[in-house]
């Protein structure tokens, strides 16, 4: 495939100018946005200076010209337009999760694959310079085998009582918030740096606000007047894990944990050496070592292939999460013109998420371990 990839977001919100940052910074073509309606469209298209506002979804599907929609909807609504952009034969990058069960998940991945599509799911926290350089040490044998893993991943923007958003809908975002938002990044990166695959669980969900404003919050006076609504997802999740190697794994994730903006932390205990990242500090790592610990800074003169080829600054010069989506484009675009890249996240990653949150879900549901299931398509490029 030559010139550049026409593109079109599929959602006005937030996550949709990420990716429309993403896509004219990997050189394609921001061909034009579709919103819930013609006016919150034409308002993105202003703000995005896109050429085109598209009046429905309908619309880009019917436009020949467009090859690629990113999905950046509420979660309700990635299936269904998904599956209509695969069967129009666009290619699709679509906002985890790919879909709120296992069943639909798997249906869009064999409908890409059977239509030789890409289908790529944005677990971006792959895409930090020294998470590939974690994984090059691990593919190393640099630590050794696993003793214990933990970590956490920690916000606060629904600490407020009077904090809303779709998501806490599960008409909207799904059954589960917390994890299926955030827990479901940490697992997938875990997974892909350690090389392991979490095989059964027990999980605990909390939710420490009952009640919230009723819509988006939009109604909720700044007196404290309106109507509220009970919260049924989770705020909090503490998870136990164990991984096809019989290692140990310990999850907490949280939505409401004061001063969190955004922490994704984990540490890989081995037999040789440990490991530990903080998304909030991607610029470095931790490694430790019986005789000690050392810090390991992002530099693309030293370490790995991916690691360089990953990092677009010199050393010292920070980068970040945009940083990443870029570099998660660049790579779902090259997928699309035929040149894979290593680490990719694809459909079949999207359906091991959805299965874990199926088995957190169960057992929380349950009190008891719920088996993640053995069959579920198989993580690409885990080595």
């Amino acid at each position: 495939m030559s010139g550049s990839l026409r593109a079109v977001v599929s959602g006005a919100g937030m996550i949709g100018a990420v990716h429309a940052a993403a896509i004219r910074a990997s050189g394609g073509e921001l061909a034009g946005v579709v919103a819930s309606t013609p006016e919150r469209g034409a308002l993105a298209a202003e703000k995005w200076r896109v050429p085109a506002r598209y009046p429905d979804f309908e619309a880009v599907l019917a436009d020949d010209s467009v090859s690629v929609v990113h999905v950046c909807t509420p979660n309700a609504l990635h299936v269904g337009q998904a599956e209509a952009a695969l069967r129009a034969g666009k290619h699709v990058i679509c906002e985890k999760p790919l879909a709120t069960a296992t069943a639909d998940a798997r249906r869009l991945t064999r409908l890409a694959e059977e239509a030789g599509l890409v289908l790529a799911v944005p677990f971006v926290y792959r895409y930090h310079p020294l998470v590939r350089e974690l994984r090059e040490r691990r593919l190393r044998g640099e630590f050794g085998a696993w003793q214990l893993i933990h970590g956490s991943y920690l916000q606060d923007w629904m600490l407020s009582e009077d904090a809303m958003s779709w998501r806490v809908d599960p008409s909207e975002g799904g059954p589960s918030r917390a994890f299926a938002d955030i827990g479901s990044h940490w697992c997938d990166l875990v997974e892909w740096v350690a090389g392991i695959r979490f095989t059964e669980l027990t999980a605990r969900l909390g939710t420490t606000v009952p009640t919230r404003p009723a819509g988006t919050g939009a109604t909720f006076s700044a007196t404290g007047e309106g109507r509220r609504v009970r919260v049924r997802t989770e705020d909090v999740a503490t998870v136990l894990l164990r991984t096809d190697g019989g290692t140990l794994a310990t999850l907490t994730v949280s939505q409401v944990s004061a001063g969190r903006k955004n922490r994704l932390w984990f540490e890989l205990d081995g037999a040789r050496g440990s490991a530990v990242f903080d998304q909030e500090n991607p610029e470095t790592a931790w490694l430790g070592a019986p005789d000690g610990a050392r810090v390991l800074f992002r530099d693309p003169g030293h370490g790995s292939a991916e690691q360089r080829r990953l990092s677009r600054l010199p050393a010292g010069h920070g980068q970040g999460y945009a940083d990443c989506f870029h570099s998660f484009v660049d790579d779902a675009y090259a997928a699309i013109r035929g040149e894979p890249r290593e680490g990719l996240p694809t459909g079949a990653d999207g359906v091991r998420s959805a299965r874990l949150t199926e088995a957190v879900l169960t057992s929380s549901a349950s009190l008891t371990w719920a088996d993640v299931d053995p069959t579920a398509i198989a993580l690409e490029n885990t080595a």
